[in-house]
C-alpha cells in the first residue's frame, strides 16, 4: 500500500427510515430525496404542489448504510472524510459512533484506526431531521426570535444548513437529508501533507512567492488509541523542521520526532508553458510573471504549485495547487462622490458586471460539474466577469472555483449567512470559526477569489428593516460579535490577503448607513417591491449596486412540466404555489400596465412578463455605467433557480435562457453604445469601454415611422479611452417627433471598432401607446451539420422578436428588434441528438395582444 491513500465510499448505500424499515438503495453523493424519486417512491416534488408532502416526509430521520471491504495494515492512521454531510446526523463505524455531526458546510475529518476491521466493515449515518431538529430548539432568555424572512421556515438559522433548503421568496420548503459530498477512508502511514499556503508577492514587475505547509503526524494517545497531529513544516529547510517539530511535538509518542532531521518538503513551480522552477527555503522569484486577468481584460494562465513530503529520501505524500499571478483587492479611495468601491486587479479598476449566483438545484447531489459549466459558460459568454455567490446557499464545490480560474470570473464569496437574527451560542460561536477556516483555507489560493462578505443583507435589517430591528440588544451584539470580530479573526487565520467586507448592503460595518449611495455597495429594491418606474434607476448612482432585480414567468416548456393545463392561469393554486413571493404575480400584471397593453393569452402573458425583466435590468446596468467611476459594478439579481418556478432569474431551471439573459449578452459587452433619454426629446449617445484599449464608434441615430422609413438621420464618431466613458454630442429630436409621438420611434446605431455593433431602440410613448403595425416575420432556416443559420425579415419595424423551437435551443440573440428590410441572422448550436430540422416560430410584440389585425 501506498503511503498515503484514499479509499472512497461513494456508490450504492441503502436507505432506510429510522424505525430500520428498508426503503430502496441511493447512489452516494445523494439524499433521501435522490434516492426516493429515482426509484419511483417519491413524486417529483416539485411537480403541482408536491412540494408540501415532500415537506412532511422530511419531518422523519433517515439511515444511510452500506458495508465495504478494507485491508487494514497495521502502523497505518485511518481516518473518515466526509466533504459534505446534511445535517445533523450520528456517524457509525461497526456499530460503534465516532461523531456527531451538525454543520452542512464544514468538511470532517474523523479518526477511526482502532474501529476498523480488516475485512468487512459497516459503515452507518443516521440523520435527524432537519425540521424537526430547529423546531426543538429553545433559545435562551432575552434571545428570542420572531423574524423568519420571506419563503422561509421559521428556526432556519438554528442550524448550519443551507438556508434556502427551508424556501425562500423563489424557493420551496424542502429541507433534503443526506451526504451531498463524497465520503472517504484517508489512510497514511508516516506522516501526510495537510496543507499548502502559498502568498504572492509583486514587485517591481517580479512576483515573489512563498509557501507554508504542514503536516500531519501520528501520534499514541493517553488511552493507547491512534491520535494525529498537525505541525507547521518549512520547505527545504531540515534544520528548521527538525526545530519546529521537537518543540512542538515535545515528549509526545512521535516516531516523527526523532526523525525530524530527515524530513523535507520540495516544491516546484509549473508555468504555463510547462517550464518547472524550484523553490528554495520556501520561496520562488518568477521574472517575467504571465498575469492573471478577469474576463474581458486579458487572459487567465494559471502556475502549478506541487509540494511533495519526504521522509529520508523516501516520498510520503503531495499536494498540488494551481495559483494566477495577480494582486486583487476592493479599492475604497476618497473621491468627490464620497469613497468607491471598485474590484482593483493588478492595479487597474474595473466595473464589475455579473450576476447574483444560488444553488442549481433543492436536491443538491444533482448539481454536478456539467451543470455548473453549462451555467457559467453562460456568463462567460454574456460578458460577464464577477458572480455573487449569495450567503443563504452553499459553499460550491471546488470545480464551479477552477471554472471562474480558467475563465476569468471574480468570485464575490459570500459566507453562508442571510436574512436571519440569530442566537450566538457557545456551540455556534466553535461552528462559526471552523467554519470560516475550513472554507477560507479550501478557496484562498484560486485566482478568481475577490471578496469575502461577512452575511447578505443582515447589517441593513438590523438598521431599519421592521419586525428585525425589534429584537433585543443582546442579540444586535451577536450580530456585532459574528461578523465584525469572530468571522474575520478567524478568516485572517487561513487568508489574510483577501478583501474583507462586514455585510451586503454595507458602508463598512457597525451599523453606519450600511444602505449610503456614497459609500460600499448598495442593494436596491425600489423598481419591483416598491413598484417604481423603471426610469427611477437613473436617479441614484450608487458606488456599486450588488443586487437590484426583476422578475418574470419561466419559459412555457418548463411551466409545463410542473403544471396540468387547467393549472395554467396565473392565479391557480398551482402556479401561485411556484411563485414564492406573495403578491408577485401581482406586480407583473402592474408592470405590464405601465408598459403593455394586456396580454391576449397565457403564453403571451409569458412572454410579456420576460420583456418587461429584460427592459427593466438593462435599463439600470446601462445607467450606472454611463456613471463609470463613480458606479463601478452592476450585479443583478439573480443568475439562476433552484426549481421550475417564477422568480428573478434570467435562467430557468431547466437552463432554459429567458429575454434577461439575451438581454445581457448586450448590456454587459465590453463595448456599448447606449442612449440618455432626457427631458424635451434629447438623445444623448454614450460610448461605454470595458477595454484595455482605446476604441472608437459610428453612431446614427434615426428617427422611423412604424412601417420603417427613416425620417431623419445624423451621425456622429467619437474615440473613448480605455476603461472610460464618453458622452457625445446630444441630438435634439423634438421638432422631428413632436405631434406624432405614437407613430415613431428613435433607434441608434453603434459601430465599434473592435467590429461590434450595439442597436438601441426607444419610444417616445410607452409601448402600450404607441401604433405598432402588424409584422409579418418570415424566415430562411439552413442547417450544416449542427449549425442552425436563420434569417429572419420583416415587413414593418416588429419588436422583441422572440424565436423559439421545439428543441431547447441557445440563439446567438434573441428578443431583439428587426427594424429595417435587410435579413437579420442568429446562429445556434444543436445537440448531437437532433435530426433533421427542429419546428421553429416567431413572435413578436405585436403578437401578444391582437388575435385578428383585420378587426383591429
Amino acid at each position: 500500500m501506498a503511503q498515503h491513500e484514499k479509499f472512497y465510499l461513494n456508490g450504492t448505500w441503502q436507505l432506510k427510515k429510522a424505525d430500520e424499515t428498508l426503503l430502496c438503495p441511493v447512489e452516494i453523493p445523494g439524499s433521501v430525496l435522490s434516492g426516493l424519486t429515482e426509484h419511483g417512491l417519491l413524486e417529483d416534488p416539485f411537480y403541482r404542489m408536491n412540494e408540501y408532502p415532500t415537506r412532511e416526509l422530511l419531518k422523519n430521520d433517515f439511515i444511510f448504510s452500506r458495508e465495504f471491504e478494507l485491508k487494514k495494515e497495521e502502523g497505518r492512521v485511518y481516518a473518515l472524510c466526509c466533504d459534505g454531510i446534511d445535517t445533523v446526523a450520528d456517524i457509525f463505524i461497526n456499530g460503534m459512533l465516532i461523531k456527531h455531526v451538525d454543520n452542512m458546510h464544514l468538511r470532517y475529518r474523523i479518526l477511526c484506526t482502532n474501529v476498523l476491521k480488516n475485512g468487512t466493515n459497516n459503515i452507518t449515518v443516521k440523520i435527524h431531521s432537519a425540521i424537526a431538529y430547529v423546531n426543538e430548539h429553545v433559545p435562551a432568555a432575552g434571545k428570542e426570535i420572531h423574524y423568519t424572512a420571506c419563503g422561509a421556515m421559521e428556526g432556519n438559522q438554528y442550524i448550519r444548513k443551507a438556508h434556502s433548503m427551508f424556501g425562500w421568496d423563489w424557493g420551496p420548503q424542502l429541507p433534503d437529508m443526506g451526504i451531498w459530498r463524497d465520503i472517504f477512508i484517508d489512510s497514511y502511514e508516516k506522516a501526510e501533507l495537510s496543507d499548502l499556503h502559498i502568498r504572492q508577492e509583486h514587485i517591481d514587475g517580479k512576483v515573489f512567492l512563498s509557501a507554508e505547509t504542514k503536516v500531519m503526524l501520528p501520534e499514541k494517545a493517553q488511552d493507547g488509541e491512534i491520535a494525529e497531529a498537525e505541525y507547521l513544516v518549512l520547505p527545504q529547510s531540515a534544520e528548521s523542521n527538525a526545530r519546529i517539530l521537537k518543540e512542538s511535538v515535545g515528549n509526545n509518542d512521535s516516531t516523527l520526532a526523532e526523525n525530524a532531521d530527515n524530513l523535507e518538503v520540495k516544491i516546484t513551480l509549473q508555468t504555463p508553458d510547462g517550464k518547472q522552477i524550484s523553490f528554495s527555503d520556501g520561496k520562488c522569484l518568477v521574472e517575467d510573471p504571465k498575469l492573471w486577468w478577469p474576463n474581458g481584460y486579458g487572459a487567465q494562465p494559471l502556475y502549478t504549485v506541487r509540494a511533495e513530503l519526504f521522509l529520508g529520501g523516501e516520498f510520503l505524500d503531495a499536494k498540488e495547487l494551481r495559483i494566477g499571478l495577480r494582486t486583487l483587492t476592493v479599492s475604497q479611495e476618497k473621491d468627490a462622490w464620497g469613497e468607491e468601491f471598485a474590484f482593483c486587479i493588478n492595479g487597474v479598476k474595473i466595473f464589475a458586471k455579473g450576476a447574483d449566483y444560488i444553488p442549481e438545484d433543492c436536491i443538491y447531489s444533482k448539481i454536478t460539474p456539467e451543470r455548473i459549466y453549462e451555467l457559467l459558460d453562460t456568463a462567460v459568454a454574456c460578458h460577464f466577469n464577477c458572480i455573487r455567490i449569495w450567503g443563504g446557499g452553499y459553499y460550491p464545490a471546488d470545480v464551479f472555483y477552477d471554472y471562474c480560474d480558467e475563465h476569468g470570473l471574480i468570485v464575490w464569496q459570500d459566507f453562508m449567512y442571510a436574512c436571519n437574527v440569530y442566537e450566538l451560542t457557545e456551540k455556534l460561536r466553535e461552528s462559526i470559526i471552523e467554519e470560516t477556516k475550513d472554507n477560507a483555507g479550501r478557496l484562498r489560493h484560486h485566482a478568481s477569489l475577490g471578496l469575502w462578505c461577512g452575511n447578505n443583507e443582515m447589517e441593513s435589517a438590523w438598521d431599519h428593516w421592521g419586525g428585525f430591528n425589534d429584537h433585543s440588544d443582546t442579540l444586535k451584539q451577536d450580530y456585532l460579535t459574528m461578523f465584525e470580530e469572530l468571522i474575520p479573526e478567524a478568516l485572517k487565520s487561513e487568508d489574510d490577503v483577501t478583501f474583507y467586507w462586514p455585510s451586503s448592503p454595507s458602508s463598512g460595518g457597525n451599523f453606519k448607513d450600511p444602505d449610503s449611495d456614497d459609500v460600499g455597495d448598495r442593494h436596491y429594491w425600489d423598481v419591483w417591491h416598491g413598484e417604481k418606474p423603471f426610469s427611477d434607476y437613473e436617479n441614484y448612482y450608487f458606488r456599486f449596486c450588488s443586487e437590484f432585480g426583476f422578475q418574470s414567468f419561466p419559459c412555457k416548456k418548463t411551466i409545463d412540466t410542473f403544471t396540468l393545463p387547467k393549472d395554467r392561469n396565473i392565479f391557480s393554486e398551482v402556479m401561485e404555489s411556484h411563485q414564492k413571493n406573495g403578491s408577485a404575480n401581482a406586480k407583473i400584471l402592474h408592470y405590464i400596465a405601465e408598459n403593455f397593453l394586456y396580454p391576449k393569452d397565457f403564453e403571451s402573458l409569458i412572454y410579456i412578463s420576460q420583456v418587461l425583466q429584460a427592459i427593466a435590468i438593462k435599463s439600470g446596468v446601462e445607467h450606472w455605467r454611463r456613471n463609470r467611476g463613480r458606479c463601478m459594478g452592476a450585479i443583478y439579481w439573480q443568475l439562476n433557480d433552484n426549481w421550475p418556478v417564477a422568480s428573478w432569474a434570467s435562467i430557468d431551471y431547466f437552463g432554459r435562457w429567458k429575454a434577461l439573459q439575451y438581454f445581457s449578452r448586450h448590456f454587459y459587452a465590453d463595448v456599448l453604445g447606449s442612449l440618455k433619454v432626457s427631458a424635451d426629446a434629447v438623445y444623448t449617445p454614450y460610448l461605454q469601454n470595458e477595454t484595455m484599449q482605446e476604441v472608437s464608434s459610428d453612431v446614427t441615430v434615426f428617427v422611423k415611422n412604424m412601417r420603417g422609413e427613416v425620417l431623419f438621420e445624423t451621425s456622429q464618431r467619437t474615440e473613448c479611452a480605455p476603461l472610460s466613458v464618453e458622452a457625445m454630442e446630444p441630438v435634439s429630436l423634438k421638432e422631428v417627433i413632436e405631434g406624432r409621438e405614437s407613430e415613431v420611434f428613435v433607434e441608434a446605431v453603434f459601430t465599434h471598432s473592435d467590429g461590434t455593433v450595439s442597436r438601441q431602440v426607444e419610444m417616445p410613448k410607452p409601448y402600450k401607446h404607441m401604433q405598432i403595425e402588424k409584422a409579418e416575420i418570415t424566415f430562411d432556416a439552413k442547417r450544416e451539420g449542427n449549425l442552425l443559420t436563420l434569417q429572419l425579415k420583416s415587413d414593418v419595424p416588429a419588436f422583441f422578436v422572440s424565436v423559439e423551437s421545439d428543441v431547447d435551443l441557445v440563439w446567438s440573440d434573441n428578443f431583439m428588434h428587426l427594424t429595417g428590410k435587410e435579413p437579420y441572422e442568429i446562429t445556434a448550436i444543436l445537440p448531437e441528438c437532433v435530426e433533421g430540422m427542429p419546428k421553429i416560430w416567431v413572435r413578436s410584440l405585436c403578437d401578444s395582444w391582437v388575435t385578428d389585425y383585420s378587426q383591429a
